[in-house]
């Protein structure tokens, strides 16, 4: 085990008092109630500003309230259950898509020790030496409210979009646990307080950039969102796996897409965006790191990739299902594998020399990263090719064809024969 990974032991949590647990369980149930609530403000006004629209802009101050109001509309709507579902698993899955956003954030780590009315205790509800693996079994658990949503709703559109979610779960998790492999490889442990520990003064974000392009990616394909929000392409499928649903059964899967959101993000700030350090140039702050002030680092660096996700919505289309798939099998699964080689052959061949292999993980990793966003690139400016058509000869008019002369059509050019014989007819009369 590392010298991280020693000092930020798993083993240093489970021995707070019992109400200051209940205290940290209830802020953190506050934090994600709160943080969709004015995400769906500013994705509105975000994508309005993007789009040259206004947005919401009555209810409260330029709009402010508007979530609040959204809230409110969906809890007085009726609500209806089609006779055809099956009722129990029916009510069931959006129960379990927003319970399992929730638990996912109990070993996410809001900052370093603090004192709290005289006991010392740590911005973190828990941790586990497997903690990373944790967050990744519930967020697998979450994506069955989608799919037992779309079966038990008894009809064919979400069905579809039920299938597509479980697709998307075999295709792009996958891809994400490996991008975690070589953050457990870097980093000596599995919990999320030592891998954050481990970037005070190196971030993974420029460590391992590889790693990162791919989780990012993957994040955006497992919480559903635009450009790969398939399993309820609208276009498509109507509404998708949730098209049967309505009042606050509905509201609570958007709830849930909103608290994985908030999940991924704050899980992507824990791994490569070294968790509640101080960004540049704020490090250079002796007291940056202490106190209740990497409550705010944190915040504001999942607050960066909320505003990517809105972004991403607000600018890229959807892509088509065979699209996704040769993303997900082709292009990001072979490019983690090798990564994850890489980063252990040079963590091996540098384990003698403490340090010295940093370098070189750098240099290669950019190369990676440098040559994926590159292929992105040419990937969203390539033109489709133009199919060949072959050249389409008119069909010959006739101008008798009906009995009588007839003139011909823009276009049409009688034969030979036929002219003369109009002309003749023509000089007769």
């Amino acid at each position: 085990m590392t010298n991280f990974a020693a000092q930020y032991s798993p083993d240093q949590f489970g021995h707070d008092t019992w109400w200051l647990v209940v205290a940290k369980a209830i802020l953190i149930f506050a934090f994600l109630m709160l943080t969709p609530m004015v995400a769906v403000v500013a994705e509105r006004k975000i994508m309005a500003r993007m789009q040259m629209r206004v947005g919401p802009n009555r209810v409260g101050f330029h709009g402010s309230l508007q979530s609040i109001a959204d809230g409110v509309k969906m809890a007085l709507k009726e609500d209806i259950i089609p006779s055809g579902v099956d009722k129990p698993i029916y009510i069931l899955a959006p129960i379990i898509a927003a319970s399992a956003a929730i638990m996912a954030f109990a070993v996410i780590p809001f900052g370093p020790e603090v004192s709290v009315f005289g006991h010392r205790t740590m911005l973190q509800l828990t941790d586990l030496p497997v903690g990373v693996l944790y967050v990744l079994a519930i967020t697998s658990i979450g994506v069955y409210g989608i799919v037992l949503a779309g079966w038990s709703s008894g009809s064919t559109y979400p069905l579809l979009g039920g299938l597509r979610s479980t697709a998307q779960v075999i295709s792009y998790e996958i891809a994400m646990g490996l991008s975690f492999a070589a953050v457990f490889l870097d980093a000596g442990t599995m919990s999320t307080s030592a891998i954050v520990g481990a970037q005070e003064g190196r971030w993974y974000l420029f460590m391992l950039l590889p790693s990162f392009l791919i989780y990012i990616t993957s994040m955006v394909g497992e919480t559903n969102r635009a450009p790969f929000d398939l399993p309820e392409a609208e276009g498509e499928l109507v509404g998708g796996f949730h098209t049967e649903y309505s009042s606050l059964k509905f509201a609570m899967f958007m709830l849930a897409e909103y608290m994985n959101m908030v999940t991924v993000s704050a899980l992507a700030t824990t791994l490569f965006l070294g968790g509640w350090h101080a960004p540049f140039p704020f490090n250079f702050w002796s007291g940056a790191n202490s106190g209740w002030w990497p409550v705010l680092w944190f915040t504001l660096k999942v607050w960066v990739f909320l505003f990517v996700f809105i972004w991403l919505r607000g600018t890229l289309p959807r892509l088509r299902y065979d699209q996704f798939m040769n993303l997900g099998w082709k292009v990001l699964i072979p490019i983690s594998l090798l990564w994850v080689m890489i980063v252990a052959i040079v963590r091996g061949l540098g384990a003698a020399q403490a340090g010295t292999w940093s370098i070189p993980l750098v240099v290669i990793g950019a190369v990676i990263g440098f040559a994926m966003l590159a292929g992105g690139w040419v990937a969203l400016h390539r033109k489709p090719p133009r199919p060949e058509v072959e050249p389409t000869v008119p069909p010959t008019f006739d101008p008798m064809a009906g009995g009588f002369p007839v003139p011909p059509l823009p276009g049409q050019t009688p034969p030979r024969r036929s002219r003369d014989l109009v002309t003749q007819e023509a000089g007769d009369g």
